[in-house]
């Protein structure tokens, strides 16, 4: 009776399961080449949730979604349910015929898609160590949403006054500490690879509860912005009003703050359109400036 597996140790199986599931479909879709009639959204959803470097791979952006959210999905598990009860489910699993069955395809799959996906990046790797591979990132051309809010310095930041050299919009919050910096870091790098004159650099705030206008000079300051460089908030509303109109999809913590989000940049040319978005690398954002 007591190596019989309880309703507990079902659902610490069950949520194993489905984290293989998604991470295995979020592997594919990052990694494996989508053939030319996909439709452009499908696209562009691949190059914001992992980016897409020259040879077709993630970025260093999407790498760190592909390996940290599965990471951190399994430790929220064991920190649910107790990591001896996740290890005691797999143990009276293996004493079930059945059990040691589904133990054995488990393993196999996971040897196998790690396989293919080590061929997939080797490769990659190859063919863009060669003649390269072309970027899916293709240009949208639309005009940039109303931008209205306030930055480090007190002052208005609209779209009329980015007019006249391309721009660099990202989207970050102070208390993020694993993505959100890493992004703004790339796109300081890639505009300070640019040529005169610059691309501006706007970085609006994702999280206007605790970015309010008066902590902006000390957020300009944590991330090294240019001198000439933008970060913005205003009201929450505002704020949360400008995220919508330029489609940043976001999920906020109401215990925490924290909110989750993709790395993106939107690449603007000099007459206010919205040209390319991407995942946030310098090579990448530097490439799509010298398209403009």
């Amino acid at each position: 009776m007591e190596d019989r597996l309880t309703v507990r140790h079902w659902g610490a199986l069950a949520a194993l399961g489905v984290i293989l599931v998604v991470t295995a479909a979020w592997w594919g879709f990052a990694l494996w080449p989508l053939p030319a009639s996909a439709p452009p959204a499908l696209l562009r959803a691949r190059v914001l949730c992992f980016g897409t470097a020259d040879n077709g791979l993630p970025t260093v952006f999407g790498w760190m979604m592909l390996t940290g959210e599965p990471l951190m999905i399994t430790l929220l598990l064991i920190g649910a349910v107790g990591g001896p009860t996740i290890h005691d489910a797999l143990h009276r699993l293996s004493l079930l015929r059945a059990g040691r069955l589904v133990l054995r395809v488990v393993s196999g799959g996971i040897v196998v898609g790690a396989l293919a996906a080590i061929g997939r990046v080797g490769w990659a790797l190859d063919a863009g160590a060669g003649a390269g591979v072309p970027s899916i990132t293709t240009r949208l051309d639309r005009p940039a949403p109303p931008l209205n809010l306030v930055d480090q310095r007190g002052s208005p930041v609209t779209l009329e006054g980015l007019r006249g050299r391309p721009a660099l919009i990202t989207f970050a919050y102070a208390h993020c500490e694993t993505v959100c910096p890493i992004v703004v870091a790339e796109v300081i790098r890639a505009h300070d690879r640019m040529p005169e004159p610059r691309p501006a650099i706007v970085v609006i705030t994702l999280d206007p509860w605790r970015d309010t206008p008066s902590r902006l000079p000390a957020m300009a300051d944590l991330w090294g912005l240019p001198g000439d460089a933008s970060v913005v908030s205003g009201t929450v509303p505002d704020v949360e009003s400008a995220l919508d109109r330029w489609s940043v999809p976001r999920t906020r913590d109401l215990h925490t703050g924290e909110v989750t989000h993709p790395n993106l940049v939107y690449v603007l040319d000099g007459t206010g359109r919205i040209a390319y978005a991407t995942g946030g690398d310098a090579d990448t954002i530097v490439r799509l400036l010298g398209q403009l």
